[in-house]
């Protein structure tokens, strides 16, 4: 079987752990050289290590413009090239409206959207020099549906949304793709750390009946980096065992 990623090279963000690391080792095992960013030197330098093949380990605040175009420069002396990069660091800072501190807001929308805006900027200078490129964000099931509790990871999460189909129509003519990925509930550490009731509650609105890995998210990431998915651009693929449709 040939490596759909051979001789390639990819940008993950948040990569030291659960779905980031996860596109980063399948990334590899497809034959694509990867550089893991993450805020966590030590744990992205640790994931980089045990991947299969070239690894590079990197701190990367994606919140910092300085930072973002850092990284890739980075990538770039090490690989020469920078081909796809997969924006799916994250945080969440939940809490329902009228108790949500402007700091909290600030916060998730730094990391998760305008994160994304300075990688997204600072990757696409090699891509269109290269004429070629992938781009895949990690978006969420609530920023398509909206979640109680989450004004600031929704609002952040279907921001990127827009994102995705402006530069996808932005960078169309450069022959670079860019389409985002929207997870439903899946099994992290994070979500492990749930109430048995809570997490009953949003199983309950599981078609499939079960939560999803952090597998099944990586393979949707490697399908639209890959060279399977070159004519599919400003797209939101699903990955949410049916909880939204």
């Amino acid at each position: 079987m040939v490596d759909r990623l051979a001789q390639k090279v990819a940008l993950v963000t948040g990569g030291a752990r659960g779905i980031g690391r996860a596109i980063a080792e399948l990334f590899a095992a497809e034959g694509a050289s990867v550089a893991v960013g993450d805020v966590d030197l030590a744990g992205a330098e640790r994931a980089a290590s045990q991947l299969p093949g070239l690894g590079l380990g990197l701190e990367l605040d994606v919140a910092s413009a300085e930072s973002a175009q850092a990284a890739v420069q980075r990538v770039l002396e090490r690989f020469g090239r920078l081909d796809i990069l997969v924006n799916n660091a994250g945080i969440t800072r939940d809490g329902l409206l009228l108790r949500m501190s402007e700091q909290d807001w600030d916060a998730v929308l730094a990391v998760n959207l305008k994160g994304a805006f300075n990688c997204c900027k600072a990757a696409v200078r090699p891509m269109i020099k290269a004429r070629q490129g992938r781009i895949v964000s990690i978006s969420s099931v609530v920023g398509i549906t909206g979640n109680p509790g989450q004004a600031n990871y929704a609002a952040s999460k279907a921001g990127l949304l827009g994102l995705t189909k402006t530069l996808a129509r932005e960078l169309a003519g450069r022959n670079i793709t860019v389409n985002a990925v929207a997870p439903g509930f899946i099994a992290t550490d994070m979500t492990d750390k749930l109430p048995p009731e809570a997490r009953q509650a949003m199983l309950s609105q599981v078609p499939l009946g079960r939560p999803g890995s952090v597998e099944d998210v990586a393979r949707a990431v490697l399908f639209l980096a890959s060279d399977e998915a070159a004519y599919i651009t400003g797209q939101v693929l699903q990955v949410n065992g049916g909880m939204a449709m």
